[in-house]
């Protein structure tokens, strides 16, 4: 089987290294987009099965490429992992309204990076078999 493939958007350097270095170690294939037009054109061409999607994007923010690529797959056939320095249990609602399935608050260790991304996955695969 081939290894899962993650989009991670985020418009910091740091912090996308942080994600995809971590992912990679884990095997996942990784992609990378730096703000959310590139990350909504990246997640379309690509189809991954996982979009790891920072809120605070230049252009677009993470809260409306979520709500565009809802609108655009009713079927939820993309897990979508909001990551966000904006940690309020209102950020933290606000996102999961806009169609995430995981608000993960920075900063955050790459366990619960890598778990979180297992849980996703997991349950996708049981909800669309």
């Amino acid at each position: 089987m081939n290894a899962p493939k993650v989009l991670v958007v985020d418009d910091s350097a740091t912090s996308s290294l942080f994600i995809s270095k971590a992912l990679r170690k884990a095997g996942y294939f990784v992609i990378t987009a730096a703000d959310g037009k590139e990350g909504l054109s990246k997640a379309f061409q690509e189809r991954p099965h996982c979009l790891i999607l920072d809120v605070v994007l230049p252009g677009m923010s993470g809260f409306g490429v979520c709500r565009h690529l809802r609108a655009m797959d009713p079927q939820r056939n993309l897990s979508i992992i909001m990551v966000s320095s904006k940690n309020t249990p209102l950020d933290q609602t606000w996102g999961l309204r806009q169609g995430a399935d995981r608000y993960l608050t920075k900063p955050f260790t790459e366990d619960a990076l890598l778990q979180t991304v297992q849980e996703v996955l997991i349950e996708h695969m049981r909800s669309h078999s």
